[in-house]
């Protein structure tokens, strides 16, 4: 994937690939904030502002946004994560300039109408309803409260209905003063464009923005703990967690190939043994969530309250397994081939290749090459990974239980003796 790159005088990095044999262009704007730079009192501010640029800025109104972009057939979102916040854009490669102009407008001229915030702060109320009558995301959130306690990355990305409810413009306008500037952000686009063409047109929108932040976010750490509610459902959902790896870690590549063997597919250790010859549950995985300067290595499951008493024991064997027996070569393969493959196959789409060219411009300040990531992928060995392994779950543990109306389920002291090696 080869790229181009342009910052301009105040900082703002513009990257691009072309892909002259596509008629479309994917394009975005990332910003780097999310819930995990926002204080306790500003919780959820970067979805809301995500949620009300949408609804007009200084050019256009919410009708005339949708309008501009969907008569020409393109479409426009945004999102929210704990770390960044992206408005984006795929068109027909004559109109990316439009599409441009209505990301940029987001960026610089949105205007927090009373009254369509007033509307806008019901529809989120509704979502953040609706994310906790979804017992298998709402374990996700107690997880992230107890690996992270009293911590910003701890915190929701949605906020709670009394923040949304205290939002201001003026707050939101602060918030955006201070975290939407030139070297905060990346401009990002992907498909048949020329790039020299693409930055004017940046340069015109966004060199007159600030160059750099007025905030400082607070070091994350891991902290471990456990968060349990009962529930009428007729699924009990479990994650268990352990320190993991930032996107920063040398060894990030490691725990990601460890986390294939362990639990990243139907082939996977965790999955042969839970699922398909036990028959304990319907899903089960692990995972390494990757942030800015810290990271969990995880397990989720559901599983029915009467199995949980059988499950435990047997995900902690698995544990001591790959503990203690290094992987099989097999395994050590199929992982690395799994991994590559996803990579490869992820940037057949203009749109994801987009976002990972973004996200690399912010966290490592360059883009890296396919070519780079498949070698450090290669040289993951299995004695690395079983020494790994020793070293992640003989960490601190977290422990998130959603369900089990009946009670009956292990305590975090009882969770924490058995991973006791």
């Amino acid at each position: 994937m080869e790229t181009e790159l342009t910052t301009l005088s105040n900082g703002l990095r513009i990257v691009t690939a072309n892909r002259p044999q596509i008629e479309t262009v994917s394009l975005g704007i990332w910003v780097n904030t999310g819930s995990a730079e926002e204080i306790a009192e500003d919780n959820g501010i970067s979805h809301f502002i995500e949620h009300m640029v949408f609804k007009g800025t200084k050019k256009r109104n919410s009708r005339q946004i949708s309008e501009d972009i969907e008569n020409v057939g393109g479409a426009t979102n945004a999102y929210t994560s704990r770390h960044f916040t992206c408005f984006y854009a795929k068109m027909l490669k004559e109109d990316v300039e439009l599409a441009a102009d209505v990301l940029c407008d987001f960026i610089t001229d949105p205007t927090f109408d009373a009254q369509e915030m007033a509307k806008e702060k019901e529809v989120v109320i509704q979502e953040i309803k609706q994310s906790n009558d979804a017992p298998d995301d709402l374990v996700f959130d107690y997880f992230q409260e107890a690996a992270f306690a009293n911590q910003a990355t701890g915190r929701t990305i949605l906020g709670t209905t009394e923040h949304v409810r205290g939002f201001t413009a003026e707050r939101m306008h602060a918030y955006m003063k201070g975290h939407y500037t030139a070297r905060n952000m990346v401009v990002a686009a992907v498909g048949h464009i020329d790039h020299n063409q693409f930055v004017k047109i940046i340069e015109q929108r966004l060199s007159h923005l600030p160059e750099h932040c007025h905030y400082t976010a607070d070091q994350q750490i891991y902290t471990g703990g456990a968060k349990t509610e009962c529930k009428d459902i007729e699924q009990t959902h479990l994650v268990l967690g352990f320190d993991g790896a930032s996107y920063q870690n040398p060894d990030y590549y490691k725990y990601s190939v460890l986390s294939t063997i362990f639990g990243g597919g139907m082939s996977s250790r965790l999955f042969q043994e839970i699922r398909e010859k036990r028959g304990l549950v319907y899903t089960i995985n692990s995972f390494n969530q990757a942030l800015k300067n810290v990271g969990v290595f995880g397990i989720y499951a559901g599983t029915t309250p009467n199995e949980l008493q059988i499950l435990f024991p047997v995900v902690v064997d698995e544990i001591k397994k790959i503990m203690n027996e290094p992987v099989t070569d097999i395994e050590l393969q199929r992982a690395k081939i799994q991994i590559k493959a996803s990579l490869l196959m992820s940037l057949e789409s203009s749109s994801t290749t987009a976002e990972i060219m973004a996200r690399q411009m912010l966290l490592f300040g360059r883009v890296l090459s396919a070519q780079e990531i498949v070698e450090k992928i290669e040289s993951v060995t299995a004695d690395s990974l079983q020494v790994l392994a020793q070293k992640i779950f003989s960490s601190i543990p977290t422990y998130a239980l959603l369900g089990c109306s009946g009670g009956g389920y292990p305590s975090y002291d009882k969770v924490k003796e058995l991973l006791s090696f």
